[in-house]
């Protein structure tokens, strides 16, 4: 399936933006549960019951996104035509309420998302669902591709994944949120981000320095405060090194699509990786920005990206 933007959608923010804000996102019944997690926290995981017997997939979300994201809304809507069942299990403190432990989320949490994972195989087995696939966005897609590679044969229980917009390479990512206009990303992050640090320090008053957050105004400095001492990085460097997916993509051993646009304002096409496992295949767009991949005539629709994830899952 080959992607074309709309000729009235042109550049790589204007096909970011406008998705994520100015098309309709399409309704969808969820259904909500609380999980506990072994680190006596919780997540909360909204799911569509689809038909039994019938395929589930489960998407994870990016940075500060939710089962109420522009992308997470157009592919579950489009799981549930199909009768599938879906499932959006929420990042720490990202489902409306803030979680508990010390701790958020990051862009290598594989072991958060292996008990999700386990947990919902068993899930799998109680809907009779024949195919189980695996789907991540931005953030979401990188933890996921960290999972698989760093999993290997054990992933081997998921029939195949599809990773969107990931930032494979995060600091080269970092580096291209910190200048000109891209900047205003990371201002729109940052501001959800903060607020639910300050509650972090409401929980826990000597996790991190309240005046260094309040000071920060990029990634770079938020994730050496917050994100990287909190999940076991020495800093920024540490964290952005080592979990960037593009160090394991020849581990993986599940078919996987790896889909990223080269207009992408998070990630520059010159660090797009080059080669990838056998079967991983690398799709790289001239256009389509960050998650975005509009089409139609205005004001646009959201029906492209679910249904080339759904396309590759339903050949595998």
């Amino acid at each position: 399936m080959h992607y074309s933007a709309p000729r009235w959608l042109p550049g790589g923010n204007l096909q970011t933006i406008y998705p994520a804000t100015f098309i309709a996102k399409p309704s969808v019944r969820f259904r909500r549960e609380r999980w506990d997690t072994p680190d006596a926290d919780f997540i909360d995981v909204d799911f569509v019951d689809g038909k039994p017997g019938q395929p589930l997939a489960v998407l994870f979300h990016g940075l500060e996104g939710s089962s109420d994201s522009h992308y997470s809304r157009a592919f579950m809507a489009a799981v549930a035509a199909r009768g599938w069942s879906g499932v959006v299990p929420h990042f720490r403190g990202c489902s409306g309420e803030i979680n508990l432990a010390p701790r958020f989320y990051h862009s290598g949490d594989s072991g958060e998302l292996d008990w999700i994972l386990r947990r919902l195989a068993t899930h799998r087995s109680a809907i009779g669902a024949e195919k189980f696939y695996a789907a991540g966005v931005s953030l979401g897609a990188n933890a996921l591709l960290r999972w698989l590679g760093e999993s290997q044969h054990q992933a081997e229980f998921i029939d195949a994944a599809c990773a969107i917009s990931a930032p494979l390479d995060l600091a080269g990512g970092g580096a291209a949120l910190a200048r000109g206009f891209n900047r205003i990303y990371s201002h729109v992050f940052l501001r959800t981000m903060r607020t639910k640090s300050l509650l972090k320090l409401d929980q826990f008053p000597d996790l991190f320095s309240r005046d260094a957050l309040m000071q920060a105004r990029d990634l770079y400095t938020f994730d050496n405060i917050v994100t990287a001492p909190l999940h076991g990085y020495r800093n920024t460097e540490d964290y952005w090194d080592r979990a960037s997916a593009k160090h394991i993509l020849h581990d993986i051993t599940v078919p996987t699509l790896v889909l990223n646009a080269q207009n992408d304002p998070f990630l520059p096409a010159q660090y797009l990786p080059k080669s990838a496992a056998a079967c991983v295949k690398l799709e790289y767009p001239e256009e389509g920005g960050h998650v975005g991949f509009a089409t139609g005539a205005p004001p646009g629709n959201l029906g492209w990206l679910p249904q080339r994830m759904l396309h590759f899952f339903e050949g595998k």
